[in-house]
Order: C-alpha cells, then sequence, then structure tokens
C-alpha cells in the first residue's frame, strides 16, 4: 500500500485509532497532518510520529464552526481525509439532556460534515481522494448504555453513502469503516468504570459477549484497514460501511 505524494488528514489524532492510522499512513509514505484540541498534545504527537515521515499538527477544536475553518485555512487541501474524531460515554438514555445531545451530534457528526464539504469537492477537481469516516459497530448495534453515541456512528453511514453517491464516476471515494471495541487509553478509562478491576476479560465477558475474538481489537488493526481504503488499492470500494470489529455485531450486513 503505497501512499507516496499523498497528502492525508487525521482528525483526533494525538491517541487511540487516530495515533495509529497517522503512524500507518506515515510508513506507507503519506505525509501526514494530525489533529487535536491541546496544542501540547499535538507537538507530542507530532514529535512521536516524525521519526515515520513528513509529519506536522494542528491544534484547533473542530467541533466548532471556527475550529475547522481555522484548519482549513492551515491545511486548504488533502487527499485523504479520515474523520476520526469522536466522544463516547456511557449514561442512561433518558438522563441524556440536550445540551449532551448537541455535544455528540457536534462532535462526531459536524465535524465531518464540514471537513468533508470543504476538501471533498477540491478532490473531485484532481480527479483523486479518499474520505473516511471511522464509524463504530455501535452503528448497527446500538448499545444500550450510549444511545447518543451510536446515533452519531449511524449518522455517520448515512452521510458516507449519500456523499459517496454524490461523487460517484469521480475517482473520488467516500467509506466508512465500523470498529468495534478497541483497547485505547480512553477505552481502558471506559473499562474501569464499567468493571472495575476486571480488566478486558471481564469487559468482553460481561459487556460485549458478541465479540467473536474473544479480546479487544488494537488500535494498530483498525488502522491497518484505513489504510488500506486509503489507497490505491481499494479503487472499487465506496458507499460502504466496512467492518473491523472482530466479529461483534451479530449482523450479516453491514
Amino acid at each position: 500500500m503505497d501512499l507516496s505524494g499523498r497528502t492525508a488528514l487525521v482528525t483526533g489524532s494525538t491517541a487511540g485509532i487516530g495515533y495509529a492510522t497517522a503512524e500507518a499512513l506515515l510508513r506507507a509514505g503519506a505525509a501526514v497532518v494530525v489533529t487535536g484540541r491541546g496544542p501540547d498534545r499535538v507537538a507530542e504527537a507530532v514529535g512521536e510520529l516524525s521519526a515515520n515521515g513528513d509529519v506536522r499538527g494542528v491544534a484547533a477544536d473542530l467541533a466548532t464552526a471556527e475550529g475547522a475553518a481555522d484548519l482549513v485555512s492551515q491545511v486548504p487541501d488533502v487527499d485523504v481525509l479520515v474523520n476520526n474524531l469522536g466522544i463516547y460515554g456511557a449514561k442512561p438514555v433518558f438522563e441524556i439532556d440536550d445540551a449532551e445531545w448537541q455535544r455528540y451530534f457536534d462532535t462526531n457528526i459536524m465535524s465531518g460534515v464540514r471537513l468533508a464539504r470543504h476538501y471533498t469537492p477540491r478532490m473531485v477537481e484532481r480527479g483523486w481522494g479518499r474520505v473516511i469516516f471511522v464509524s463504530s459497530e455501535s452503528s448497527v448495534f446500538t448499545p444500550t448504555e450510549m444511545v447518543h453515541y451510536g446515533m452519531t456512528k449511524t449518522a455517520q453511514l448515512a452521510l458516507s453513502r449519500g456523499m459517496a453517491q454524490e461523487v460517484k464516476g469521480t475517482g473520488v471515494t467516500v467509506n466508512s469503516v465500523l470498529p468495534g471495541p478497541t483497547l485505547t487509553p480512553g477505552v481502558e478509562e471506559f473499562i474501569r468504570d464499567r468493571v472495575g478491576e476486571g480488566g478486558e476479560a471481564e469487559f468482553v465477558r460481561t459487556e460485549r459477549p458478541t465479540l467473536l475474538l474473544g479480546r479487544l481489537i488494537r488500535p494498530h488493526e483498525v488502522a491497518n484497514l484505513i489504510t488500506y481504503v486509503a489507497s490505491d488499492l481499494s479503487s472499487a470500494t465506496t458507499g460502504a460501511a466496512l467492518r473491523v470489529d472482530g466479529g461483534t455485531a451479530p449482523t450479516l450486513i453491514p
């Protein structure tokens, strides 16, 4: 998978799946832009990733229109857009207030909408591009403990499919990747909140019993699929929802 000469933007990439994706894209030869809200964390990630290739960072709150505008002013064109930024958390659905619903919508959905709206037409003009939404198996298997999260992930499937239809025949593809439970620093904290000191094995046994791997996914395993979708090798894949969920969602399609 050779991405030499391509520039990729990965949102929410100072840790977890986003960081692993930035690293994988760098190793495939792409120049990579990493983003995060905090300048210190962005600088730290850039420093760690710089040994792998051409990487720069932009600190911006992409959950806001102002933050997205700041980013595109600094990075006006990319060949690969990976909309990875997202938040999650457990809360009973009838206790989620309006502000929380809006926060999830702005962060998980509108951040990707704004960036795709800017970058995708420019990719079409050049005749090549990849737009990838990092959704979740929660998009098709809504978790009772975080319905607001699941709702945003389902919306990403509709967004990516609709955008793919809009740019058909242009050389630009738009897809969603659906990770399952992935062992990131944030998920480690989530596991402690849910099962205490039982750890990964207890979480899988009690909270995600359909996870066929029998363990949590690792970030680099998700990044491998994203890198494939970002490459020329995926040229016939568009408008798709591609699972890397370890078999968590007990469905055949997607």
